[in-house]
């Protein structure tokens, strides 16, 4: 009956019958018929790295995203800044109007750089304040940067850049008049007075001014007679001399 069931079994699988002895005589390799599976630790590893680099990916995407956004809203408020700085150039064109025409201390323009400035000159500017709404006026000077004025109205910086304007104008003045001082122009000019003094003054009639005149004439005159008369006698004593060397 048993070996009745056992042929069954055969039948029923279609495997055939493997005594224990064969199986622990064979390799391991030899009852797998392809490459074994990967194990749990390897399976566990690879889906950490897969999560990680989705991970950095969407990080990466997130702060490009950001970076865009902050980009954005730092040009926008960059060109919030420049305008109204041309606001008040534009309202500073009166004054402007009326600096003299040798005067090129001043080049108002705005600069669009990455702190928008409104140049009066060298060392005077404006920029906007931290809120973006303040107008700041400063100033460099040799102890440091100062500031002149700040103000959210365009009116208060005009009537203090006229003011900046006016003492820049007067120190101006005074550096050409120390320059003018210290040169030859002063000197020049001191000349062309003195003599302008002289041609107006009137010639003063001195009575022994002919007599002297007369003298000196008169000396002048024997001074070319005793010339005359020495080279006259020179030439003599040469001729005399030649004519006795060449009679001996």
């Amino acid at each position: 009956m048993s070996d009745m069931d056992e042929s069954g079994r055969d039948a029923v699988t279609d495997r055939p019958r493997t005594s224990p002895a064969t199986l622990r005589e064979k390799p391991v390799a030899a009852l797998t018929d392809g490459p074994m599976p990967p194990s749990l630790s390897t399976i566990a590893a690879q889906n950490g790295l897969e999560r990680r680099v989705t991970n950095l990916s969407a990080a990466i995407t997130r702060a490009r995203l950001d970076n865009a956004e902050r980009a954005s809203a730092i040009a926008d408020l960059r060109g919030a800044e420049i305008a109204r700085l041309e606001i008040l150039r534009d309202q500073l064109d009166p004054i402007l109007a009326q600096l003299p025409k040798d005067c090129d201390l001043f080049d108002v323009a705005v600069s669009p750089s990455e702190r928008p400035r409104l140049f009066i000159d060298s060392i005077g500017f404006v920029e906007m304040g931290r809120d973006r709404r303040a107008y700041r006026f400063l100033q460099d000077t040799r102890y440091g940067r100062r500031q002149v004025c700040e103000s959210e109205r365009p009116e208060n910086l005009v009537e203090a850049i006229t003011a900046y304007i006016a003492h820049r104008l007067v120190e101006r003045e005074k550096a050409l008049a120390t320059d003018y001082a210290s040169g030859s122009g002063a000197a020049e000019a001191a000349r062309t007075a003195a003599r302008q003094a002289v041609a107006k003054a009137p010639v003063s009639r001195d009575p022994g001014a002919g007599r002297r005149r007369a003298m000196q004439v008169y000396l002048f005159s024997l001074e070319v007679i005793g010339s005359i008369a020495t080279f006259g006698l020179l030439f003599l004593l040469a001729a005399w001399l030649i004519k006795r060397l060449s009679a001996s």
